[in-house]
């Protein structure tokens, strides 16, 4: 028996066009903080405020996003959404106080929350009913190399360029993005809406939310906390440990192993389900969480980043497929953005959480009791969604 096709042309364009979109916001995640340090004059605070400002913006406008797609279509939504995360790229070279920074931030937030959620939404309509695990693991996948190459590649090009290169190539890659984007072909019927009905959105929470993908977004949000505190202090906690030199290659390693184990790991969750996928990768998350603890030396601290890698990033795809083969077909955007949003505001919460918890305990102490968190995160799994049926072969 042939399988559906999965590298389509649209599939492609679709995973490049998130693949731009993230290695943006990665590029600036790391760099704009040391930006407003250094050239702004503004406190460690305030410099965590322009991260804040452009989550905000992104979590705000999702539901919305989810709206329009339903209304105008997904690729009206996309095109329009990656000019708004252009203009806003070529805005960078203007401003000359923090304030003014923060406003750019979150129109530039705003960009990105409705280009995700539209990515999301179309490549849930592209992928095969068939192959959906495998096809959300390689899409999202996009995101995780995203997340090893913005980071490198922005503090590089601030460190040997300067920030006006910087703000160039940050608008470079959006431009990739739109063009993207631009090839992505739909089915949708084109059709005429006035443009002040843009505005006239519904406010109701089940025209804001999908109900259906709440559960697993929420377990979604429950994990990403831990998530966070990677993002955040992994780097620091190496150079406690005096093993800076390989901090860089955390992400990178996790990559590697995403990439090596990905064709296995989507397969099986199309054969077997969900469920045997989820609870053994929240076992390896954990494990890789208590290595992470334990670790002394620089290969063992790789270790923990290849366990995190394959654990964590097996769960986020399996997550974000639950979410939308939950949802009914017309709903499919609006389960995106709701699935995104919670796991959005899991990274905010997790930022000031582990933040905060940190100042108290050694980051040993913390990524065991990070361990121990994500190992509940099985019954949290268990008690929100493990308990419903699950809805198999459910085409897309």
């Amino acid at each position: 028996m042939n399988k559906e096709p999965l590298w389509t042309k649209d599939f492609i364009s679709v995973s490049a066009s998130n693949f731009f979109l993230f290695v943006a916001f990665y590029f600036l995640l790391v760099t704009m903080p040391v930006y407003a340090l250094q050239s702004l004059g503004g406190s460690s605070a305030q410099a965590g405020l322009l991260t804040t400002f452009f989550l905000i913006s992104a979590i705000i406008v999702r539901p919305f996003a989810g709206q329009w797609i339903e209304k105008f279509g997904k690729k009206a939504v996309l095109i329009s959404s990656q000019i708004i995360f252009l203009g806003a790229s070529l805005l960078y070279f203007f401003p000359d106080t923090l304030g003014m920074m923060l406003a750019v931030r979150f129109i530039h937030g705003i960009g990105f929350g409705m280009a995700t959620t539209a990515t999301g939404a179309m490549v849930a309509e592209i992928i095969p009913g068939s192959r959906r695990g495998e096809g959300m693991g390689y899409y999202v996948m996009s995101t995780n190399l995203a997340m090893v190459i913005g980071p490198f590649l922005g503090l590089t090009v601030m460190q040997s360029l300067g920030n006006t290169a910087m703000f160039a190539i940050n608008a470079a890659i959006a431009c990739l993005a739109v063009t993207a984007g631009l090839v992505i072909h739909t089915d949708e019927q084109k059709q005429s809406v006035p443009v002040v009905s843009i505005f006239q959105l519904k406010f109701n929470l089940r025209d804001l939310f999908e109900f259906s993908a709440m559960p697993i977004a929420l377990v979604g949000g429950f994990f990403s906390i831990i998530y966070a505190s990677l993002l955040s202090f992994v780097s620091v906690y190496a150079e406690e440990l005096h093993i800076s030199g390989v901090a860089s290659y955390f992400f990178v390693v996790y990559a590697v192993v995403l990439l090596m184990s990905r064709p296995f790991t989507g397969r099986w969750f199309d054969r077997y389900g969900a469920h045997a996928i989820v609870y053994p990768s929240i076992l390896l998350f954990a494990a890789g969480m208590f290595v992470l603890s334990q670790t002394e030396t620089a290969l063992v601290f790789l270790v923990a980043a290849g366990m995190i890698g394959l654990g964590w990033g097996t769960l986020f795809p399996s997550f974000q497929t639950i979410a939308i083969q939950e949802a009914p077909p017309k709903k499919k955007a609006l389960a995106t953005a709701t699935f995104l949003s919670i796991y959005d505001l899991g990274i905010g919460a997790g930022s000031f959480i582990i933040g905060w918890a940190v100042t108290g305990m050694s980051f040993s102490t913390l990524y065991l009791s990070c361990s121990a968190y994500v190992a509940a995160g099985l019954a949290v799994y268990f008690l929100l969604q493990g308990r419903r049926k699950q809805k198999s072969r459910q085409t897309i």
